[in-house]
């Protein structure tokens, strides 16, 4: 018999519901089984047991991270299925910069009421991104907290592990003067600099259906679309192309993320006209009267990843991720100097 306490739940708290929820999303995880999982939900640990087949010094590489105050999109449009995605995306996207294959995953979701098929909805999510990854969903928890959070309101995180060859590893010490930057399309947003965006458009229950011409969508379709997961496009690319650097231009934008792949006494020189023109990085400029260097310290302005290879391989390189489905662009290259990113 499964426990039951009708104080705790005159408290706020239903376990019930809780029980309800694991049944509701077991389907979902299902989907995400890797060769290595080896326990079930409903352990107080997730078991996985990794392959060291063909590595000679394996290096396991972590990445956590929340979906931030884009939630509150999901909140107004009362719909959960994709904000998982964004979830797994921003630790997976993290991880794979290292040149790691992401093994597993896990939740975290905080909600001010138990609505199991809610957390069914939201598990969703979650186990599409790590289907997008190739990485398991082994575990997780959902923590009911009445009073903390208003009832239909949440927060998610997860926490990530991959492996990588310790020889293989991404670290750009071997980056020269003269390599290409590659640039990876993004999906829109992403999920960073939320906070900023819902000022410019001044987001509420009353303008989140509006439909945008220039997004050909409503605002909030725009805003929800899921972060890109870029691992299956990176991982493929690495058996044929020698990756150099890699960097995710999440929060901070391109001046605080591109240095971050470079190493001492290089700078990225970024060609703007280079890059994809995505409707809503122009809406957002002019409507939040925002400057250039604002909006590329903030956004991803249309680029989700950079990496960096030699220009003798650049063409092929985009030539490669363009056949998995990705929009590459040639968008800049390595030059000497301490200034970590120059615009032109």
């Amino acid at each position: 018999m499964k426990s039951f306490s009708e104080s705790y739940k005159s408290a706020g708290v239903d376990v019930t519901a809780g029980y309800k929820a694991v049944e509701l999303m077991k389907n979902h995880v299902a989907r995400t089984k890797t060769q290595g999982v080896v326990s079930g939900l409903g352990g107080f640990g997730g078991l996985f047991q990794p392959d060291f087949a063909g590595v000679n010094t394996p290096v396991f590489v972590s990445g956590t991270d929340g979906v931030g105050t884009k939630l509150k999109i999901a909140f107004l449009m009362n719909k959960h299925d994709t904000i998982g995605i964004d979830c797994v995306a921003m630790c997976v996207n993290d991880v794979v910069c290292s040149g790691a294959k992401p093994l597993f995953f896990l939740d975290y979701l905080a909600v001010g009421k138990n609505y199991p098929e809610k957390v069914a909805q939201i598990v969703s999510g979650v186990a599409e991104g790590c289907v997008q990854s190739s990485c398991a969903l082994i575990g997780g928890e959902t923590a009911e907290m009445p009073g903390f959070y208003p009832i239909d309101e949440y927060d998610l995180a997860g926490f990530c592990v991959g492996m990588v060859d310790k020889d293989k590893i991404i670290s750009g010490t071997h980056i020269a003067e003269g390599d290409a930057i590659i640039g990876l399309q993004s999906s829109g947003v992403h999920s960073n600099g939320f906070s900023l965006v819902r000022k410019i458009f001044n987001i509420s229950d009353k303008n989140i259906n509006m439909h945008i011409n220039e997004f050909g969508r409503t605002l909030g379709e725009e805003l929800l679309t899921p972060t890109k997961i870029y691992v299956k496009s990176v991982l493929s690319l690495l058996q044929k192309i020698n990756i150099k650097a890699i960097s995710h231009i999440t929060g901070g934008g391109f001046f605080e993320n591109i240095p971050r792949m470079l190493k001492p006494n290089t700078t990225a020189k970024i060609e703007l006209a280079s890059l994809p023109k995505l409707p809503v990085f122009s809406v957002m400029k002019m409507q939040g009267n925002i400057s250039e260097r604002e909006m590329y310290n903030t956004f991803n302005m249309g680029i989700g990843m950079c990496m960096v290879v030699s220009k003798d391989d650049a063409d092929k390189a985009v030539e490669e991720l363009n056949s998995m489905g990705e929009h590459a662009y040639i968008i800049g290259n390595v030059v000497a100097g301490e200034e970590g990113v120059i615009l032109c």
